[in-house]
């Protein structure tokens, strides 16, 4: 799984950073979510699913 985060579309609402903070995190400044892994390991990959899918923004990407 390879997931990305479109900045220009992230509103900062951080549903992501509450559902997988392993994955997810927000920038202090702006709270645009960054990712802390890319390529989140096996164990994550429902959380991280489940964080795009409530996402408001739609600014998460997940590849398999």
């Amino acid at each position: 799984m390879k997931v990305t985060v479109d900045e220009d579309k992230c509103c900062g609402a951080g549903q992501c950073v509450l559902i997988a903070p392993e994955v997810f995190d927000q920038r202090d400044e702006d709270g645009i979510v960054v990712l802390l892994e890319a390529e989140p390991g096996e164990d994550r990959h429902a959380a991280v699913r489940e964080a795009a899918a409530v996402c408001p923004a739609f600014a998460i990407e997940v590849a398999d």
